[in-house]
C-alpha cells in the first residue's frame, strides 16, 4: 500500500533551499487527491463490508459509510451522495478536515489487519464534489412552511448545521454571526490550503436560497441581548463556539511579536480572502522571514507551524511540553508538518520570552528561554503530568511566537446580557443534553460552547441534536397550547 493510498496527497514539500525565499503557491497547497471515477471505485471497492462497521461506530455523525462506498464502487454516484449526506450536512468539508487517522480510517477493519485502510475522507470529497458539479446538490425544501421562527447564534457548523434541519421542517430561521461572513472558524481559523474558502461559502449561499437569513456583523449583547432575541423568536439556539484564546503567564509575555494562533490565524485566512488587514500588511502578523516558535500540541498549532512554512519563514519549530504520543493534534498533521520542514520539540516549555537585546525597539522579541520536560506520573485522568527538569534551560531565536494553547469559553452571561444563563465550572454552557436545553425557558445551545474545544464534525452531530430537540419543544408546545385553547 503506497502512501498515495493512506493518506491525502500534499503536493510539494518544504525544500531547504527554499526556506525563507519566495514560494510558489502549488509547492505547498495541500490538494487532496483528484480520483478519477475508476480510481475512486477501486479504492472504494477495498471496504470488506464488515459485520461491524468500526468505521461507522466511530464516526460522530455515524455516517452510512460502508452503504455509500459500495454504491461509489458501484458507480452509483448520486445515491452515494444522497446516502453520505442524509447524516451530514458538509460531507466536502468533513472529508477535508475530518481527523480520519482518529475516526473512521484509524478504525478500519483493514487498517487493523495491516493491509492499509480504505481513504474514506477522499472517497467522501470525491464523491461531494463529484455532486455539485453534477447539480445534485440542491437547497432544502420544506414541505409546508411553519410560522414558529428560530434565532441562532453562531454561523459556524453547529450553527449551520442546525440552520439547514430546522429549515428542511419549514421555521423561519434568522442565523446572527459577529463576523462579516458566515462559517466561523471554517472560515477564519481553518487555513486555505486544507479548507478553500469557496467550499464554505457555497454551502452558505445555498442555505441562502434555501430561505434562512443571516444577520452579519451582529454581536448578541452589543447589537441585541439575549433577552431580546427569545423575545424576537420562538425558540433559541445559542451556537457561538469558543474563541477566548488562553494565554501562558512567563516573564516577558507582553513583548511584541507574541500573538495568539487565531489572531494569526485570521490575519491570513482574511488577506487569502482579499481583505486588507493592516497587521498582516505591516507584517506583523506575518511569518515571511521570521525565525517563528509556536507554542502547543493541537490541531490548531498544527495549522499556525503550516501557515508560517507557506508564508516562506525562515525557520518553523513547535514546541510542546509532552512527547509526540501525548499530542492531541492529529497524527496526521503532524507528520505534514515534519515533511513541510517544521522541527519539533518535544518536551520542553517556555520559561520566558527574551527580547530588546541590540534592537531599536526595546520591546522586540528576539528569542525565548525554554525548559526541558519529564513526565511524571500520571493523574486521575490518567495522563502523566509534566513535570520541569533543574538546570535544563536553553534558548531559541524568535521573531514571532504564536500561543496555540487552546480556547476556553468566553463569559456568555455578561457578554449577552444573560445573567440568568447557568455554566458548567468550565465555563460552558450548562446542558440538559437529552434536551439540548439550557436553564433558559426555548433556549437551547450545541457546539463548542458546551462541550468544549472539538472538531467540525461533532458540532455539526450536535447542530442536527440541537435541531431535532429544537423541533419537538416547538411541536409540544404547540400541542399545549392547543390542548389549551379546546378546554
Amino acid at each position: 500500500m503506497t502512501a498515495k493510498m493512506l493518506r491525502f496527497v500534499t503536493l510539494g514539500r518544504a525544500m531547504p533551499e527554499k526556506r525563507g525565499a519566495e514560494l510558489r503557491r502549488h509547492d505547498f497547497d495541500e490538494i487532496y487527491r483528484e480520483f478519477r471515477p475508476e480510481e475512486a471505485a477501486n479504492q472504494a471497492s477495498r471496504c470488506s463490508q464488515c459485520g461491524v462497521p468500526f468505521c461507522q461506530v466511530h464516526c460522530p455523525v455515524h455516517n452510512n459509510i460502508p452503504d455509500w462506498l459500495k454504491l461509489a464502487a458501484e458507480g452509483r454516484l448520486e445515491e452515494a451522495y444522497e446516502t453520505s449526506s442524509a447524516t451530514n450536512n458538509f460531507p466536502e468539508i468533513c472529508g477535508r478536515i475530518c481527523p480520519q487517522d482518529r475516526l473512521c480510517e484509524g478504525n478500519c477493519v483493514i487498517e487493523q489487519a495491516g493491509h492499509g485502510t480504505v481513504t474514506i475522507g477522499a472517497i467522501e470529497k470525491f464523491i461531494t464534489d463529484t455532486a455539485w458539479e453534477k447539480g445534485w446538490v440542491k437547497p432544502v425544501r420544506p414541505r409546508r412552511e411553519r410560522r414558529q421562527s428560530i434565532g441562532i447564534v453562531g454561523a459556524g457548523p453547529a450553527g449551520l448545521a442546525a440552520a439547514e434541519e430546522l429549515r428542511r421542517q419549514g421555521y423561519q430561521v434568522t442565523v446572527y454571526d459577529r463576523y462579516d461572513r458566515a462559517g466561523g472558524l471554517l472560515i477564519y481559523g481553518i487555513p486555505a490550503f486544507k479548507l478553500e474558502k469557496e467550499v464554505v461559502q457555497r454551502r452558505a449561499a445555498l442555505l441562502v436560497e434555501a430561505g434562512v437569513t443571516f444577520t452579519l456583523n451582529f454581536e448578541v449583547g452589543r447589537d441585541a441581548s439575549l433577552e431580546e432575541l427569545r423575545r424576537r423568536h420562538d425558540a433559541i439556539l445559542i451556537a457561538c463556539g469558543v474563541y477566548k484564546a488562553r494565554d501562558i503567564q512567563a516573564p516577558g509575555v507582553g513583548l511584541h511579536n507574541i500573538v495568539p494562533a487565531l489572531d494569526y490565524l485570521t490575519a491570513s485566512n482574511r488577506s487569502s480572502l482579499g481583505d486588507h488587514v493592516p497587521a498582516f500588511a505591516s507584517g506583523a502578523l506575518d511569518a515571511r522571514g521570521k525565525n517563528v516558535v509556536v507554542i502547543g500540541g493541537g490541531d490548531t498549532a498544527m495549522d499556525c507551524v503550516r501557515t508560517a512554512v507557506r508564508q516562506g519563514a525562515l525557520s518553523v519549530k513547535c514546541l510542546y511540553r509532552r512527547d509526540r504520543a501525548n499530542m492531541p493534534g492529529s497524527q496526521r498533521e503532524v507528520a505534514h508538518a515534519e515533511e513541510e520542514g517544521v522541527e519539533f520539540v518535544w518536551l520542553a516549555q517556555p520559561e520566558a520570552f527574551v527580547g530588546g537585546s541590540g534592537n531599536a525597539d526595546p520591546y522586540k522579541l528576539t528569542g525565548l528561554r525554554a525548559q526541558r520536560i519529564h513526565l511524571g506520573i500520571a493523574d486521575a485522568t490518567g495522563r502523566q503530568q509534566p513535570r520541569p527538569i533543574e538546570g535544563s534551560h536553553f534558548h531559541l531565536p524568535a521573531d514571532l511566537a504564536i500561543k496555540a494553547l487552546g480556547f476556553d469559553p468566553e463569559n456568555l452571561p455578561e457578554a449577552m446580557g444573560a445573567p440568568g444563563l447557568e455554566l458548567t465550572r468550565w465555563g460552558s454552557v450548562k446542558l440538559d443534553w437529552k434536551r439540548m436545553a439550557t436553564n433558559l425557558e426555548g433556549v437551547f445551545a450545541a457546539g463548542d460552547i458546551v462541550r468544549g474545544a472539538s472538531l467540525v464534525v461533532w458540532a455539526i452531530r450536535d447542530g442536527r441534536d440541537a435541531a431535532a430537540a429544537i423541533q419537538r419543544y416547538l411541536m409540544a408546545k404547540e400541542a399545549g397550547l392547543s390542548a389549551t385553547a379546546a378546554e
